[in-house]
């Protein structure tokens, strides 16, 4: 007989979606949306599908592998962890001299121990993200935390601005909250360099040039400021407007336009939407804050629903990513000693390596492939090479498993139990193993548990059900483990409407305006194209299969791209930056921006794929985040 578990995905995905999971007599397996969850409404994204799929794949990686020289021996789990054992061991009193690099590779709550485990060795750290962070900390900027509207009441909107998010491929259930949201009467504006699947999702479309986003946001201000739009009780809501006021009195509505690359008419059709009657919700996309100036970029965006009264708004407010643990208690996961630890940027973690006294001597990766995923990859290539001892956490021979010196096999999605959040809507969930994992592969937390016991002193983490129980011993959960795993779904206790009544959660309760209003460098001269490495519909990041990626790889540009003049089609073609080549298949797309070189990231270095090595290492403005967007590239024929 066949049997139903639910369960929920852990990607790096919003949604986190309930899942049915059907297991088979004959040990075949389904996977299918939860039609009970009130989120997952009963369907999935092929993202999951193609899961299955990939956790049954012959090259998984099933047993701990040892570098041999230039091969690969497998070992028992007892050696493996006897040899990291051995290694922490000899560097405890130098404890900084260990990096831990962690992401969100597969989220949950128990993931959290490893981090729990380094933090109580002392070890250094990365900071920042290579997702969100300018982003996120933006919105801590302007309104002291990061907090959202429901996602549902999306539905309330009278109209919604979609500032970069490309609903053709990310976020299949918002997607469907904005289909119904226009069958029932709203319209969607939506801005972006083009490209993307956003038309039929749109009433009105803007395409930008790539990064510029603060200035359209800074014209439509403009407009506000000068019609004296903007009513007193808002402005007593502000902190900081006279300061925010007099940075754009310095710009010419013009030249606001012409370093976007938009029309007047654009910005015609932009003002109307956040000036008709009824609520505006905005919708920040990740990508137009992974620039230079990626934080401007959201914190202009924010200062538009601010100043339009939409903040605190039944079907208005700004949505960007929330933090998704942030409905859980995560006390328990810092040193209660509270060691002073060293931390690395995240997106320059190479360079930081490299320079790093006293000099790192073991690193440990796990839930992240930050060879293929950071930027400028060779030079976190150069940095593994400089340490004597990595060690991997994963389940393929990625372009990060391929650097380390022992690789240990992680459990996947399906095969290990934990709790998660979303970072999109408020639902937290049981994650009930479901499959067995193959051969020998663990979880991140029976490989940590393991490896703390045999350390001299050992470091002893709490249980499993310690953790789940400690995590959900949060004001905003009304409910326990018992209950967590009796239910399968809670609702963490959270108000529909964010800073109702305009009150903010900086400690005068104010918001914030950005200061200043920084300008865009022209492009260099020999590489005139922004480089846009965007995500895929069917993958996510680099969790592809070898066989899944196509070489060449694609990118796309406009019709009407410059460039175009000086290539040979029926010639090989490169993409060029200054830190290097790589060989592409190209074609053209319409409505794209002229300036722009789009790629689908996520391709392995070792295949012939790795858009990153070509994207320099650089922060944005705030946060710790990548700037992979600031990277300008050319298109030249290769030999």
């Amino acid at each position: 007989m066949t049997d139903d578990i639910i369960t929920a995905c852990t990607m790096d995905c919003p949604d986190a979606c309930s899942m049915i999971v059907t297991r088979h007599p004959d040990g075949g397996v389904r996977l299918r949306g939860n039609p009970d969850h009130p989120f997952t409404a009963g369907f999935i994204c092929r993202k999951i599908r193609h899961h299955l799929r990939r956790r049954q794949s012959p090259d998984r990686i099933t047993r701990p592998l040892l570098r041999r020289g230039n091969g690969w021996q497998a070992i028992s789990w007892d050696e493996a962890l006897d040899r990291c054992a051995k290694s922490i061991n000899a560097l405890r009193h130098e404890p900084a001299s260990i990096l831990h690099i962690m992401s969100d590779g597969a989220k949950g709550v128990l993931k959290q121990t490893t981090k729990l485990f380094f933090a109580r060795l002392g070890a250094t750290r990365t900071r920042g993200s290579l997702c969100d962070a300018a982003g996120f900390i933006a919105c801590i900027h302007d309104f002291g935390s990061r907090k959202n509207n429901t996602i549902e009441d999306l539905m309330n909107a009278g109209r919604i601005v979609n500032w970069g998010k490309d609903f053709s491929r990310s976020s299949i259930h918002m997607s469907a909250i904005i289909r119904n949201a226009r069958k029932c009467g709203a319209k969607v504006l939506s801005i972006s360099p083009g490209g993307d699947g956003n038309e039929a999702f749109s009433d009105v479309f803007i395409r930008i040039r790539p990064g510029s986003d603060r200035f359209l946001a800074a014209a439509v201000a403009k407009r506000f400021i000068d019609a004296d739009l903007i009513p007193e009780a808002i402005l007593l809501r502000i902190r900081n407007f006279p300061r925010f006021s007099k940075t754009l009195s310095t710009f010419s509505e013009d030249r606001l336009l012409e370093r976007c690359d938009v029309t007047s008419r654009d910005v015609d059709a932009l003002f109307r939407f956040y000036t008709s009657n009824g609520p505006t919700a905005t919708i920040i996309g990740a990508g137009l804050q992974r620039y230079r100036r990626g934080g401007e970029n959201v914190r202009f965006i924010n200062a538009l629903a601010l100043l339009s009264g939409n903040m605190g708004r039944k079907g208005g407010g700004s949505y960007f990513h929330l933090h998704s643990l942030g409905n859980f208690n995560l006390e328990w996961t810092r040193d209660p000693a509270g060691k002073s630890r060293r931390a690395f940027p995240m997106a320059v973690v190479g360079r930081e390596i490299l320079a790093a006294d006293p000099p790192i001597r073991m690193i440990w990766v796990n839930g992240v492939n930050i060879v293929n995923q950071g930027p400028d990859s060779r030079e976190i290539i150069r940095a593994f090479a400089s340490v004597p001892f990595k060690v991997v956490v994963d389940a393929f021979m990625n372009d990060t498993a391929e650097r380390a010196d022992l690789i240990l096999p992680a459990a996947l999605m399906l095969e290990q139990e934990d709790v998660i959040g979303s970072f999109l809507h408020d639902y937290v969930q049981h994650v009930p193993a479901v499959l067995k994992p193959p051969g020998e592969a663990r979880s991140d937390y029976e490989i940590i548990s393991g490896l703390g016991n045999r350390l001299l002193p050992p470091i002893f983490l709490p249980s499993a059900e310690t953790c789940f129980e400690q995590a959900l011993d949060s004001p905003l959960i009304h409910g326990d483990w018992t209950t967590l795993r009796s239910k399968g779904t809670l609702r963490a206790q959270k108000p529909d409407i964010a800073y109702t009544g305009m009150i903010f959660d900086h400690p005068d309760g104010k918001a914030r305006l950005p200061a200043n209003l920084h300008d865009e460098p022209d492009p260099p001269d020999a590489f005139p194209l922004r480089f846009l490495t965007l995500v895929r519909r069917n993958a996510i990041h680099s969790q592809l299969l070898p066989e899944d990626q196509e070489m060449p790889p694609r990118v796309w540009i406009s019709p009407h791209c410059p460039n175009l003049k000086t290539l040979d089609m029926e010639k090989p073609v490169d993409v060029v930056s200054p830190l290097g080549r790589l060989r592409v298949s190209l074609h053209l797309l319409s409505g794209l921006h002229p300036g722009a070189v789009v790629y689908r990231r996520g391709d392995w270095m070792k295949v012939g794929g790795g858009a990153n090595q070509l994207v320099a290492a650089e922060l944005t403005d705030i946060g710790g985040g990548a700037a992979f967007y600031d990277q300008y590239v050319r298109l030249e024929n290769g030999i």
